[in-house]
């Protein structure tokens, strides 16, 4: 970029961009911005928008960085955990008889009821319902185990009778673990280089399957009651504090808020980039997805509940008890029900994978800009490596026959409350402690305008408000965790606190350390002192820095010169970036 004709190169959503390069050579940009904008919708568009949101229309009617990157690191375990599972089932699904249709299989127990007739499985063709008021009686929750059901807790899992009874690793869920882990990455051997290009796939891909498996749901009998239990409100809960709790935590926890994977993969974006516009399409899309999606599992459940002949609520369920029991059973009275099956699974890898590419990136990027030097640039692929190598490790245990009941304490207890914390002092120490004014314009340098009156209002008020009253909400709402009938050992509890807290205790430790090392007289001087952005904070690229974030050049001991400003027009210096190396000839 030389004089001044290089100027429309640097906007990255200037439209008469000549050329493609990567602003930040360093640490490298987006190839464009339909990558960041699918990678975001990735990442927040997980399989919480199809086995929880759901389940909560049904139930209801109607030094942060540290504490961020233990969150990640968190999630980044079990979750994979979750996609391996699904790889199984997809596995499993290569059949003409799904595993889990009937109860003549080994591992079936005398209680087992499916909802078809086994005896017509040896003559080829797709058995009949049982009849209405039997099969009444044997979804009775007494006194019927569904075949699928037995295959997860039975089969699947070989599920142990207690949290610290780990007994065998699961090899077929291990094997399906390491696939995981594999695919993940491949996909970031490259950082964004090639997450970008397969985002084009995994994020678009799953609407696709979501529209056949909601074509093929609206016409079976009994979808319309389904859908209309999906979308009719209960008013009667409507000033019940729990049902908008649950609508505030359901928000924020698919967004993905205090996960940092939205920070970290917004740091490859150009300096300019319309963020602005990012954030309202991700936004939309995420919340439409979700409702999208509960209109393709109530469909396919009120057709269940009507072959039953039950209610809609006796089949709904969430979590992995939607995704791995419920509705796989209710894709066992569908014609041709494996190829449902397979598409229904492909879809929950895709979305699962759209997470975890983030939530990888955010561990690697977290290790690689903290390390910063030249070394661990060049060798960013070998720490992807090493970060998937140790998640897998980490996994193993929960491929075990207890690994679910570690499976759910993780996600009940490292990304609960703790998310809300972080985001709180987040929202708090940006709009209070580095000062609104200071962000509203570091907006509007990167944007060309301010932010609208409306989100200075929201950041400023509104969101600590509802961050705030999310956390109240979940200290009041909260009970001991259960799986099923299983009440978890108050040692299991104290665990699941301690992986809260190694988050959040990041934030206070890190303010303690920074609080000793700043200069001051007095604590009241040291606090002021570290509470003050850093010398070196600002725009990472010197062709950004404008304004107050201006360079100066620092006095010399040898020649006297005096501290000035730089214009455009007295000094001709090369650009070198922050590792070292010379970029280009640059006017400054």
């Amino acid at each position: 970029m030389v004089g001044k004709g290089a100027k429309g190169m640097l906007n990255g959503a200037v439209p008469s961009e000549a050329t493609k390069r990567d602003q930040n050579l360093k640490r490298g940009n987006w190839g464009n911005q339909i990558e960041f904008v699918l990678t975001s919708v990735g990442y927040a568009v997980g399989l919480g928008n199809v086995w929880r949101f759901p389940y909560l229309c049904y139930r209801n009617g109607g030094g942060v960085g540290y504490g961020m990157m233990v969150v990640s690191t968190y999630i980044g375990i079990y979750y994979n955990v979750v996609i391996c599972i699904a790889f199984y089932y997809f596995f499993s699904s290569m059949t003409h008889v799904l595993p889990w249709a009937y109860c003549n299989n080994p591992w079936n127990t005398p209680d087992c009821a499916g909802v078809l007739d086994a005896s017509n499985l040896t003559n080829g063709s797709r058995p009949a319902a049982l009849p209405g008021n039997l099969s009444h009686l044997l979804n009775h929750s007494l006194q019927r185990t569904s075949p699928s059901e037995e295959y997860w807790r039975l089969y699947v899992l070989k599920l142990s009778d207690d949290i610290g009874n780990f007994g065998e690793v699961q090899l077929p869920l291990l094997g399906c673990l390491g696939v995981s882990w594999v695919v993940v990455f491949l996909c970031l051997i490259r950082g964004v280089k090639s997450s970008g290009k397969v985002v084009y796939f995994t994020a678009t891909f799953p609407y696709v399957v979501l529209t056949i498996l909601f074509v093929r749901g609206v016409t079976l009998d009994g979808a319309f009651t389904g859908i209309m239990y999906y979308l009719t409100p209960q008013w009667d809960k409507i000033l019940e504090a729990k049902v908008w709790g649950d609508a505030a935590s359901q928000i924020f926890y698919s967004l993905g808020c205090a996960w940092g994977g939205l920070i970290t993969m917004a740091s490859y974006n150009k300096f300019h980039n319309n963020c602005y516009r990012d954030s309202i399409i991700i936004s939309i899309t995420n919340c439409a997805t979700s409702v999208y999606a509960g209109f393709v599992i109530f469909s396919i459940l009120g057709f269940m509940a009507n072959h039953l002949g039950v209610d809609v609520s006796r089949v709904a369920d969430h979590g992995p008890g939607l995704a791995f029991v419920a509705y796989p059973e209710a894709l066992t009275l569908l014609p041709i029900s494996p190829l449902w099956s397979l598409l229904f699974f492909f879809m929950l890898i895709l979305l699962g994978l759209g997470t975890q590419f983030c939530l990888l990136e955010t561990l690697v990027t977290a290790i690689v800009d903290e390390v910063g030097n030249e070394w661990i640039l060049q060798k960013k692929t070998y720490v992807t490596l090493g970060v998937a190598v140790a998640g897998f490790l980490l996994g193993v245990p929960l491929t075990s026959q207890a690994g679910i009941y570690w499976l759910l304490l993780m996600d009940n207890y490292a990304a609960s409350f703790s998310l809300v914390i972080i985001s709180c002092i987040m929202c708090v120490s940006i709009m209070y402690i580095y000062g609104h004014r200071n962000y509203f314009q570091d907006i509007q340098m990167m944007l060309g305008f301010p932010p609208p009156l409306f989100f200075q209002i929201c950041w400023r008020f509104v969101s600590p408000a509802i961050i705030f009253f999310i956390l109240i909400f979940t200290v009041i709402q909260y009970r001991p965790i259960t799986y099923n009938h299983y009440q978890y050992p108050g040692w299991a509890v104290a665990i699941g606190f301690l992986m809260a807290l190694s988050s959040v205790i990041c934030i206070p430790l890190y303010a303690l350390f920074q609080l000793c090392r700043t200069d001051g007289d007095t604590l009241l001087q040291r606090l002021k002192n570290a509470t003050k952005p850093s010398r070196d904070w600002g725009p990472a690229l010197l062709e950004h820095q404008t304004g107050r974030y201006a360079p100066t050049i620092p006095p010399s001991p040898e020649d006297g010169l005096e501290v000035q400003p730089l214009h455009p027009d007295k000094a001709q210096l090369p650009m070198v970036g922050s590792n070292g190396s010379r970029l280009q000839d640059s006017r400054i």
